[in-house]
């Protein structure tokens, strides 16, 4: 179970629905669990995590909403007592493992359970540490504690006032420490979906490894260094005759000619770095030595890769100048530090996309991402500017082709690239602009249509931390790299000049063979690792070939496409024996399925993903249970017509309609159509409660609101009638009090 952030009312009506769902589940099971500590725990899986799976819980997410997210922000008043959020969380998690919406590739029911007991005894502590407060959560406290009606609007804002005039006491020690934790965290980003890799096994990486040149040379360095160590300037420095045999003996290709010191030896000071930062050797009293600690990994060359890959991304800054080149400063790395934002971005781009990124696309994607406000003066009044940072982003690409992390070769970049460069449409697109197209499109800005969105994560998230102004994603503020003019870009977003950089474009990437980057397979590894450590999704063909049935389906439905979908099926099918029972079992997953549309998406990504799906899919048409799922789904897919269904089915039709409605707008969404549609709509209603659909628990849910809206509407036009108006036009009657 997965939301855009824009999705916010799909999102709290499913979130009700959940939350009235557990309420039943609860009292059907004896347990007494507080329902606003559900609705902590869904928002904190939907707001506070970067990947938003409601259904996905480990050991980090129990820690962090136990002790950071519930004392942050529930708040408990002087005369309440906290609610036993542990308590509750334990039951949320069973529930979800019961109803089946527990992502299988979070940790177990037992594991998280375990999880949830070893934090408990730390929670009524972290509740009590006003530190840990949100700022909202430390005033209404505050004010209540002092006496004021906190449910009361003007009583509060009285007291706003007090406290802005200085009126009010408080601990402005507590109120420093959640200021300053306030301005540290800037809270998660959802990050952007990935689509499944498929990667080979540990001992074919191992081998791909094995002959990375970079390994080579940095085992090489750590073998020279040894166990006695290698004297160093008194500037920390190579000597200059030890970094010239280094030179050699590495191949390191650095010029060694008319050099002064070892400082301009830009290749043999990159992996010098890199070895440090890998932990692979050390500095100590002006010697350098090799980390005695560091010989297994030495010796495994898959750790060894994955070592120096996480190294590399930790440098400070890994240009001192080309290959080959003097050592120097790097515009885009060091003079502005973007290195830590540009290089995860720019492997975030290359992961997963199922062609090779062309240069000249990844050039242009990543000028955009660097064109925040304080980049924009010099890119703009000094073509230099793009050039250097331009040819810093190759030496990042080198090094990380020299790792084996990236292959690059030449050829035709794939036609979406060139497609997308041009159309005015698109380029709208590109600068995040809307069109009378997207009226209905939730993507982050920056997406270009029908693009992995993983190519959109420069623009993004150089929007989420402020980088780059929302201004400058418009016009020719950003495909110009000029200053925004708030005249120009009132007049026009997109001036000639932009329109011809973008042919250039198109015609840079159709006219002929151009760089093509992607990540190895290695490489795919390490980012997908890295990703995972963050937080983020990153499916992988092959991980859900143990999963439960129903577990199975909904990831699917949730984050694979077609292709992927079908490979993982049938990875799942490979282990589970027999066909027809291992199918047996997907449908009954499906059959018992709670949530109406939930499961209609599992078997819309069963049936989608076998050859003989739609013959399945006809045959549930008379099935006692799955008959309204698959009529739902033969209609949606234009392979059954109304004229084509019989009565019973019709009405069955019509109850899975509003019950999918219910399930995706609540209570109140049926309630609108009610009104707005009037009789048609009521009469659809009473079909609906006597089809005789299966869902019990859903009609029941429809019975109460077919019951609640008479007696709503009579109340509201009971009070139309109180309220009156005289002949005059005046209001007639009066108010209750």
């Amino acid at each position: 179970m997965i939301f855009n952030p824009a999705e916010e009312n799909e999102y709290e009506a499913v979130r009700g629905l959940l939350v009235h769902r557990f309420e039943q589940w609860a009292w059907e099971n004896g347990i007494d669990a507080d329902p606003s500590v559900v609705e902590a725990a869904l928002d904190y899986r939907h707001l506070g995590t970067p990947d938003g799976r409601l259904g996905l819980w480990d050991q980090r997410h129990i820690e962090e909403f136990l002790l950071d997210w519930v004392p942050r922000t529930v708040t408990v008043l002087p005369d309440e007592e906290p609610a036993d959020a542990p308590g509750t969380l334990r039951c949320l998690l069973r529930y979800l493992d019961d109803v089946h919406l527990a992502d299988p590739r979070g940790a177990s029911l037992p594991e998280v359970l375990e999880a949830v007991d070893a934090a408990a005894p730390r929670y009524a502590e972290a509740m009590a540490d006003r530190s840990l407060w949100g700022l909202a959560k430390f005033w209404i406290t505050t004010a209540a504690e002092q006496g004021v009606d906190v449910h009361d609007e003007q009583a509060l804002q009285d007291f706003v006032g007090r406290a802005q005039g200085g009126e009010v006491p408080y601990d402005p020690e507590v109120l420093q420490a959640i200021v300053e934790r306030h301005m540290r965290s800037s809270g998660p980003v959802r990050s952007e979906p990935q689509l499944p890799v498929a990667l080979p096994g540990d001992d074919v990486l191992r081998e791909q490894a094995g002959r990375s040149p970079v390994l080579r040379q940095l085992r090489g360095l750590a073998e020279w260094a040894g166990r006695d160590g290698r004297t160093l300037t008194g500037s920390g420095r190579l000597r200059l005759s030890d970094a010239r045999e280094l030179v050699e003996r590495l191949d390191t290709g650095d010029d060694t000619d008319s050099v002064r010191s070892s400082a301009d030896l830009p290749r043999l000071n990159l992996l010098v770095e890199w070895a440090k930062t890998a932990r692979l050797i050390r500095v100590a009293k002006g010697r350098l030595y090799a980390v005695a600690k560091a010989k297994p990994v030495l010796n495994d060359p898959l750790a060894l890769w994955r070592r120096a890959f996480d190294a590399f991304r930790e440098l400070p800054s890994p240009v001192r100048g080309g290959r080959g080149g003097r050592y120097g400063e790097s515009v885009l790395f060091d003079v502005y530090d973007v290195y830590d934002v540009v290089l995860p971005d720019v492997l975030a781009t290359l992961y997963s996309l199922p062609y090779p990124m062309p240069w000249p696309g990844l050039r242009d994607t990543v000028r955009l991402a660097y064109r925040s406000s304080s980049l924009l003066e010099v890119f703009a009044t000094d073509s230099i500017g793009f050039e250097q940072a331009d040819d810093d982003l190759r030496t990042v690409l080198g090094a990380l082709e020299d790792l084996g992390a990236i292959e690059c070769h030449q050829g035709m970049a794939d036609p979406v690239f060139a497609d997308l460069a041009m159309s005015e449409n698109d380029l709208e697109g590109w600068a995040g602009v809307p069109n009378e197209d997207d009226d209905d499109l939730e993507t982050p800005s920056g997406i270009l249509p029908g693009m992995p969105t993983g190519l959109a994560g420069l623009l993004d998230d150089a929007l989420q931390d402020g980088t780059l102004p929302d201004e400058t994603l418009s016009g020719d503020a950003l495909l110009d790299g000029a200053p925004p003019d708030d005249a120009l870009l009132s007049d026009a977003l997109l001036d000639n000049e932009a329109t011809q950089r973008a042919r250039k474009l198109k015609s840079e990437l159709s006219s002929g063979p151009v760089e093509l980057i992607r990540l190895t397979d290695l490489g795919t590894d390490s980012v997908r690792r890295r990703l995972l450590t963050e937080g983020r999704d990153a499916p992988l063909i092959g991980e859900l070939a143990q999963a439960s049935p129903a577990g199975l389906l909904g990831v699917l439905a949730d984050h694979y496409d077609p292709e992927s979908a079908r490979a993982e099926l049938a990875a799942w099918f490979a282990v589970h024996g027999d066909r027809s029972a291992a199918l047996e079992q997907l449908v009954r997953a499906v059959r018992t399925m709670p949530f109406r549309t939930r499961a209609e998406a599992m078997l819309d990504v069963l049936v989608s993903s076998l050859d003989d799906g739609e013959l399945l899919l006809r045959s549930l048409r008379s099935d006692p249970s799955l008959a309204p799922t698959a009529l739902s789904l033969l209609a949606r897919r234009e392979i059954l017509t109304p004229e084509d269904l019989t009565e019973p089915e019709s009405l069955l039709m019509v109850a899975e309609s509003l019950l999918q409605l219910f399930e995706a707008t609540g209570a109140d969404g049926v309630r609108e159509v009610l009104r707005q549609q009037g009789r048609e709509a009521e009469e659809a209603l009473r079909a609906a409660l006597a089809s005789g659909h299966p869902d019990r628990e859903g009609l029941a849910d429809l019975q109460a609101l077919a019951e609640r809206e008479p007696r709503e509407r009579k109340a509201h036009v009971g009070l139309v009638q109180q309220r009156g108006h005289r002949k005059n036009g005046r209001r007639g009657g009066r108010r209750r009090r």
